[in-house]
């Protein structure tokens, strides 16, 4: 009686209702690897993508131990982000990365970089400035490996693009500043703080004058302007005979543009390029232009 209970049971409702058992730790791995191959590989970011989230939903489901299971979580995670990317939907990636974990503080340290980094590169830093500056506040996350990093690039890719220089140095002199750097780097740190500070009141005080960069061009190009009108002046003196002389100049020319690399498609070189060619053009109708139209020869017929 009881065997036949039993084998209903088995074949009636309740074993319609059996749910299969959560997939294995090497199951898991293989899906990681799969999603890897589908971004790296195939480039299929939608589908590397989904298998992300099916991965995510697998080990919520599963008993892993904490760390292994924290681990696979973070994985899953790093490559969803890197899809998001790709997919130009990196206005949606730390959303989507709380809704793993739920919680800010337990995020992972390198997640936090990977979006800092992320954030940066499109040029919206201040959207990870506020969670990162609650993640670093949080004193359990002081002994995580990469709060060092985290620290960092908070500093940098944060903080001083949104000249909040005042809560740098805070920053690098308060509690978290104690804990991720020495000494020494904090010394750099507010070395780099305060060179912004001076960057920031030039451009302020002098809001036209060109960048360091542009100065220096300025001055090689001045020089090169005196010595090409130095040869100009010697090709109108020696006549018919520069033939060398056109050859010194050719190379002149050749080697600035070789050794300076002057780039013609960045808009600051086109005055010193429009400059170059209108000294080649003038040395050019003076060392080949007709006898009679020759400057030597109207001195030297006058």
């Amino acid at each position: 009686m009881s065997s036949g209970v039993m084998s209903s049971c088995s074949n009636g409702s309740f074993g319609s209702d059996f749910s299969p058992p959560p997939p294995s730790l090497s199951q898991m791995f293989n899906m990681l690897d799969s999603a890897a191959e589908l971004m790296m590989v195939h480039r299929d970011f939608h589908a590397a993508l989904g298998t992300c989230n099916r991965g995510l939903e697998s080990l919520a489901c599963m008993e892993l131990e904490e760390n292994r299971c924290e681990e696979l979580k973070a994985a899953f995670c790093m490559l969803g982000v890197q899809a998001l990317a790709e997919l130009n939907q990196w206005h949606g990636v730390f959303s989507w990365v709380l809704q793993q974990y739920e919680h800010l503080e337990i995020i992972p340290a390198k997640i936090m970089q990977t979006c800092i980094l992320l954030f940066s590169k499109v040029g919206e830093p201040a959207v990870m400035q506020e969670a990162t500056r609650v993640w670093l506040h949080c004193s359990s996350n002081g002994q995580a490996a990469g709060f060092r990093t985290v620290a960092e690039l908070y500093l940098l890719h944060i903080l001083l693009p949104l000249g909040h220089l005042e809560e740098a140095r805070e920053l690098i002199s308060g509690d978290v500043g104690r804990t991720a750097f020495t000494e020494d780097q904090r010394q750099t740190a507010l070395d780099v703080v305060e060179e912004k500070t001076r960057q920031n009141e030039e451009l302020f005080l002098n809001p036209r004058s060109p960048p360091d960069s542009d100065a220096a061009a300025r001055t090689v190009m001045r020089k090169l302007e005196a010595m090409l009108r130095f040869l100009h002046r010697k090709c109108l003196m020696t006549g018919s005979g520069s033939f060398p002389l056109r050859k010194v100049f050719l190379a002149a020319v050749l080697l600035y543009m070789l050794f300076l690399r002057l780039d013609p498609a960045h808009p600051s070189s086109f005055m010193w390029i429009s400059k170059l060619l209108t000294l080649i053009r003038q040395m050019w109708r003076s060392m080949f232009a007709p006898y009679y139209q020759s400057p030597v020869n109207r001195l030297t017929c006058s």
